[in-house]
C-alpha cells in the first residue's frame, strides 16, 4: 500500500487509563473480553479470537495511521480513539444478540453499514482536531469500513487498505443553526408511501451553551441531522428487505445508538464549563411514521 498517511508516533500518545490503552491496541474485539473473561496473549499482538460468537468484526487500525498529534489535540484524539473501540464493541454485541435474524443482507445493513457510518464521523473528528494546529491528515475515512470474519478469528493488521467514501464535513452547517434557533422536530422528508423517520428535537431542549462549547455542540447538532438523513436513505433503499422487525433492527435501532452517542458528546461539551444537562438521552429514540 502506498504511504498515503504518515505513521503514527505512538510515543506521543498520552494514555488515559485502560480505555485509551485498549483503543490504541487495535480495532479487533476479543470475544473473551465481551464475555468478561480475561484475554490470554498468544504472543501475536494483532490477532485475537472471539470464542462466544459465530464470527468477528475486523476493522482497520486508525491509531497507527495518524501523524504526530499536537498537544492541543491529544485529549480529543484519545477520546475518539476510545470511541472507535466502543463502537466496535457495540457492533460485536449486536452481532451476537441478533444471530439468525433478518435475511442474507441483515448483517451488512443492520451492523456493518451503521458501524461504518459511525467510524466515518469519528475519524473525521480526529482529522479535524489535528488540523486545527497542524496539517490535517487526509484519507482517514478509508479506514472506516469493517468486515465480518466468519472463521471466528479477527486479525487487525492496521494496514487501512479498505476503500472509503468522501469525508463528511465537520463544519457547522445552516441546518444546525436553523435547528438550534427554530427547535425543528427532526422529521425526515422520505417517500410517504414508505414512511418517514421522526426524531425528538435536541436543540430546543438544550440549556444555554457556553461559548467554549458552541462549535462542538453545533458540529454534533449537524451530525444528528446527518444521521436522520442517512437513516431515511437506508429506509428508502431497503424497501422489502428482511422480516417484520427489519426496520427496527436495521434502521431505527442503530439510529438510536448513534443519536445517544452524539447527544452524550453534546452534554459533555456543555458540562466542561457549565452544568452538564441530564436526561438528554431520552431524546435518542426515533419512530417510523407512515
Amino acid at each position: 500500500m502506498s504511504r498515503a498517511l504518515p505513521k503514527y508516533n505512538k510515543r506521543r500518545v498520552v494514555l488515559i487509563g485502560g480505555a485509551a490503552a485498549v483503543a490504541l491496541s487495535g480495532a479487533v474485539i476479543a470475544g473473551s473480553a465481551l464475555a468478561g473473561t480475561p484475554d490470554k496473549s498468544s504472543g501475536t499482538s494483532n490477532a485475537r479470537t472471539l470464542a462466544a460468537s459465530p464470527s468477528t468484526i475486523t476493522c482497520p487500525d486508525v491509531a497507527s495511521q495518524l501523524p504526530a498529534i499536537p498537544a492541543s489535540a491529544q485529549a480529543e484524539v484519545d477520546r475518539n480513539l476510545t470511541l472507535l473501540q466502543t463502537q466496535i464493541q457495540e457492533a460485536n454485541k449486536r452481532l451476537v444478540d441478533t444471530v439468525g435474524q433478518g435475511g442474507p443482507n441483515f448483517v451488512n445493513n443492520a451492523i456493518l453499514g451503521p458501524l461504518k457510518d459511525k467510524r466515518v464521523a469519528t475519524v473525521n473528528r480526529i482529522a479535524t482536531a489535528i488540523g486545527r494546529t497542524a496539517a490535517k491528515p487526509t484519507g482517514l475515512d478509508a479506514l472506516a469500513p469493517c468486515t465480518l470474519n466468519a472463521s471466528g478469528t479477527g486479525t487487525d493488521t492496521g494496514s487501512g487498505t479498505a476503500t472509503g467514501t468522501a469525508s463528511a464535513s465537520a463544519t457547522p452547517s445552516t441546518t444546525a443553526t436553523q435547528q438550534q434557533s427554530t427547535g425543528g422536530t427532526g422529521t425526515s422528508t422520505g417517500d410517504s408511501a414508505v414512511g418517514t423517520i421522526t426524531c425528538p428535537d435536541v436543540a430546543s431542549q438544550l440549556p444555554a451553551i457556553p461559548a467554549s462549547a458552541q462549535a462542538e455542540v453545533d458540529r454534533n447538532l449537524t451530525l444528528l441531522q446527518t444521521q436522520i438523513d442517512e437513516a431515511d436513505n437506508r429506509l428508502q433503499t431497503t424497501v422489502g428487505q428482511g422480516g417484520p422487525n427489519f426496520v427496527q433492527n436495521a434502521i431505527l435501532g442503530p439510529l438510536a445508538d448513534k443519536r445517544k452517542s452524539t447527544i452524550d458528546r453534546i452534554a459533555i461539551a456543555i458540562g466542561r464549563t457549565s452544568t452538564k444537562p441530564t436526561g438528554l438521552d431520552t431524546l435518542a429514540a426515533c419512530t417510523l411514521t407512515k
